[in-house]
């Protein structure tokens, strides 16, 4: 990160480099909420929801790395 007239400028690798890391964390987070509502017996609306949620968020940061030509290989 470099610093001009008081102002950060943060640079693309540092910014697709959060990007991958959400990716990642989303994905964890899907397949933990996944595994929960595959064993419950009645699965609640608000888990539904969340789970949905965080299906949407993975696949929206998943088009936007593919936008920005980003790839965990780069």
């Amino acid at each position: 990160m470099v610093v001009i007239f008081g102002r950060k400028k943060i640079r693309k690798k540092d910014i697709d480099q959060k990007l991958l890391t959400d990716i990642r964390s989303l994905k964890a987070e899907w397949e933990t909420l996944d595994n929960i509502i595959e064993h419950s017996v009645d699965p609640s609306e608000s888990g539904l929801a969340d789970l949905a949620l965080v299906k949407a968020k993975y696949f929206y940061l998943l088009r936007e790395a593919r936008f920005r030509g980003v790839s965990a290989l780069s």
